[in-house]
């Protein structure tokens, strides 16, 4: 008489699924700058690698040519007071607007009020230099892949209390 199989690891969550329930963290308002800033980038580098980290500070979604978060070009960085585009290499970026913000030796940012600030020229322009820097240029062709690369046990609350 043969035995049935019981199964007992749970079945595999998918990364697209893991990372909507990051996102469902937070404020309403920075769940559709999170999302809507996604899409854009998305579009904007449909090659890259999306590698995602909900770390114990921020949630972020690096937009990288390689699976190496030093080869990220921009980011996505969000906390409970908000959400920024992180330059890894900002400190590099030519900025003649000045509109990045941060004073450290390699990275720095810009707020997002809204995900259309992503199509303001200016910010298109930090964006293309951010790209046309990294040391391993993106794809031609092909599709990034979404990684999940860190899940913090424990979190700065993700939303602003009330």
């Amino acid at each position: 008489m043969r035995s049935k199989s019981v199964r007992t690891t749970k079945p595999a969550i998918k990364p697209e699924s893991q990372l909507k329930s990051f996102v469902a963290k937070f404020d309403p308002e920075h769940q559709t700058i999170i999302r809507d800033a996604r899409k854009i980038l998305r579009r904007r580098f449909p090659t890259a690698n999306e590698l995602v980290y909900d770390n114990y500070n921020f949630f972020v979604i690096g937009y990288c040519s390689t699976e190496r978060p030093s080869d990220c070009i921009v980011s996505i960085a969000a906390a409970a007071n908000g959400v920024g585009l992180s330059f890894y290499y900002g400190a590099s970026v030519p900025d003649p607007h000045k509109l990045l913000l941060g004073s450290g030796r390699q990275n720095r940012f810009i707020r997002l009020e809204s995900a259309q600030v992503l199509e303001h020229p200016e910010v298109r322009t930090l964006i293309t230099a951010a790209a046309d820097q990294g040391k391993n240029p993106l794809a031609k062709t092909g599709a990034g892949k979404l990684i999940i690369r860190s899940i913090a046990a424990k979190q700065k609350p993700r939303r602003k209390k009330r």
